[in-house]
């Protein structure tokens, strides 16, 4: 493989995935519809940005069939944001992941689809990034593709974008959220009573999961069950809440406490998302070499920190 087609290079996880591919001498063929994000990713000659919208049957192709290897991550996000207005995202997502696995079999390219950890919930954005999880098995078994399944729970870091009060996001982000919150002195609001399990991932293990993942497809390993990449250690949301406010008071002198609302729609109180992480031994990570949690929240919140006025500002 030379030429790694990213769609959504320039979300949060697009970015990383990026660098990696980078870092590990392959070029990049950037899918996305905003021009203007390439250049403040500031990324040199090897990437090449392709303009496209993924719903589009003909762009998809046209840029699969320069590529010898993809990993498709763009979607419509959001949970509660979603619910009202379901079909933009079900038209993004699904028809999306139609167009890249239809192209990815034409041209025989190998592949990675990104789902997600909360794949059982029943809102928009979990009910149709697994279809397309689903739909993967189906193209592997009838259509002979190659592609690999990674299952991510929530994926945290520098440079997650901040939603509204605090920031240009459109969805609400747990780490955004908790961090622009407890820097602030504001109470840290959270969801329920907080004791639902809502396993982070650092994004940067994401990457290299999802990269690692790609080459083994390219090697003919296709798995019939995702890659799961999520910690050991399970932490409740309230828990990590807790620790981001221990860290902010540590760095800072700043303290806040937590503020419980009622759950959002489309999520369901008391439920666990987790990673069966043994899984991912078969791509040759181990699960032991992951960031841990208080380590990655702290060059977070640092970040955070740096970048106020910049990428977030307080209310």
């Amino acid at each position: 493989m030379k030429n790694i087609l990213v769609s959504g290079a320039h979300g949060f996880i697009g970015g990383y995935t990026v660098n990696e591919l980078l870092k590990r001498g392959y070029k990049v063929i950037a899918f996305d519809h905003h021009q203007s994000l390439a250049m403040k990713r500031g990324w040199g000659e090897n990437v090449e940005v392709f303009l496209g919208d993924m719903r589009d049957e003909v762009s998809v192709t046209e840029a699969m069939a320069h590529a010898d290897g993809f990993i498709h991550l763009a979607a419509v996000l959001g949970t509660q944001e979603t619910i009202l207005n379901p079909r933009p995202a079900a038209s993004s997502n699904v028809i999306g992941g139609l167009n890249f696995l239809e192209a990815a079999a034409q041209y025989d390219v190998p592949g990675v689809y990104i789902c997600v950890g909360n794949h059982w919930m029943n809102n928009t954005y979990s009910i149709t990034k697994t279809a397309v999880e689903r739909f993967v098995y189906m193209f592997n078994k009838d259509r002979n593709t190659r592609v690999n399944n990674v299952r991510v729970v929530n994926a945290y870091g520098p440079k997650q974008l901040a939603a509204a009060p605090y920031g240009p996001g459109k969805v609400r982000k747990i780490t955004p959220a908790f961090i622009c919150r407890a820097l602030t002195g504001a109470p840290v609001e959270v969801y329920g009573d907080g004791e639902q399990v809502s396993d982070m991932v650092h994004v940067s293990d994401v990457a290299r999961t999802l990269v690692n993942s790609l080459e083994a497809a390219s090697n003919g390993v296709v798995f019939d069950y995702p890659i799961e990449i999520g910690p050991s250690e399970h932490n409740t949301v309230r828990s990590v809440a807790e620790i981001i406010i221990e860290i902010v008071k540590e760095l800072t002198g700043i303290e806040s406490e937590l503020l419980f609302s009622p759950m959002r729609p489309g999520e369901i109180a008391g439920d666990r998302v987790t990673a069966k992480n043994s899984t991912l031994e078969l791509v040759g990570i181990d699960r032991n070499s992951l960031i841990p949690l208080k380590k990655g929240m702290e060059e977070t919140i640092k970040w955070f920190m740096e970048n106020k006025g910049i990428t977030w500002n307080e209310i």
